[in-house]
């Protein structure tokens, strides 16, 4: 791997409301996003839900029959659910298929829970003033958790920790000599999965209207052994503790970046392996998607006509927001 490919992204892919419109063609209409297990949808119930400005409602039609449609069309999206119970959906058709999206070796490892178990208990949302990649590079590592996580740190010690990329999704790993012990997924570009302190959460980052804002969406199982929710609480406080701590970090970050503290930096290509790898995933979908819509348009506008085309407004081109200039 090159040095230069160890850097993160520019500060302007934090900040730059044009280049947050190319993500949303480039990323977030060509991606899965787990909405829940099995338990969060009641029969004959809706569900919404928005990724990146596309609204979308889920049906449990029942014997775990879903519809998942698109609210400004109705245009019926394609969806999956896996056999252990977990259901995915995508918000645009031009998205590609399940198995094209993941690699195989994400149901292998599904296949070993069964996230059926666990009851729905509760489900939040609130927003954010941060970039939804604000949120990511903090859960894509785990050098904070030391300092900022305590409670968390003492139940898994970030020692040893370890994140396993695999494309379109990223496995953490708290020790790994004791692999299966709490399973943490990230799920690109915006979805987790959490397994750990007898319950279950999963969380979406999902974009807003503006670059620098979010809403965070969380969804919480549990089950105490008996079919009750006895110590639900005590884990509830415990897992919001640390989204929390996460939410202030993000909070001040974004404010930083958008103050021009922070330009680029460098990653640890073994520490903060998470960060690079989806960062690199992001930019090269947006630098692929720039490029096939500069070529439309090429092909379109007359020669005579394109210089004048490369000046770009601030932020809206290449040099702007260093997207085909990637080590920018």
């Amino acid at each position: 791997m090159e040095a230069t490919s160890s850097k993160t992204l520019p500060a302007s892919w934090y900040c730059s409301q044009n280049l947050y419109h190319l993500e949303q063609r480039a990323v977030f209409y060509k991606s899965w996003y787990l909405v829940g297990a099995v338990p969060r949808f009641a029969v004959d119930k809706e569900v919404e839900y928005e990724f990146a400005g596309v609204a979308i409602v889920v049906r449990h039609d029942g014997d775990e029959k879903f519809t998942v449609t698109r609210k400004s069309d109705a245009h019926q999206l394609n969806h999956f659910l896996t056999p252990t119970g977990l259901l995915f959906t995508t918000i645009d058709p031009s998205a590609p298929s399940f198995d094209d999206w993941f690699p195989p070796s994400l149901l292998s490892l599904l296949s070993r829970y069964d996230f059926r178990r666990l009851p729905h208990r509760r489900s939040i949302k609130y927003p954010g003033r941060f970039n939804w990649k604000t949120m990511v590079d903090g859960y894509q590592e785990c050098l904070h958790c030391q300092y900022t996580h305590r409670s968390f740190s003492v139940k898994y010690p970030p020692t040893f920790y370890e994140v396993h990329n695999h494309h379109t999704y990223s496995r953490h790993v708290a020790d790994p000599t004791k692999p299966d012990d709490g399973l943490f997924l990230y799920f690109f570009p915006v979805c987790t999965l959490n397994l750990y302190g007898g319950g279950m959460s999963s969380f979406r980052v999902c974009p807003g209207d503006k670059v620098g804002e979010t809403r965070m969406e969380f969804d919480y199982y549990f089950d105490d052994g008996k079919g009750g929710v006895e110590g639900f609480e005590d884990y509830f406080k415990f897992v919001r503790k640390v989204a929390l701590e996460d939410y202030e970090l993000c909070e001040v970050a974004q404010s930083n970046l958008e103050r021009g503290v922070y330009s680029q930096g460098v990653l640890n290509q073994t520490k903060e392996s998470g960060v690079l790898h989806y960062q690199q995933l992001t930019r090269q979908m947006v630098v692929d998607k720039f490029k096939e819509e500069e070529g439309e348009k090429n092909a379109l506008t007359p020669v005579s006509s394109r210089a004048s085309a490369s000046v770009q407004e601030d932020g809206a081109g290449p040099q702007g927001v260093g997207v085909v200039s990637v080590s920018a």
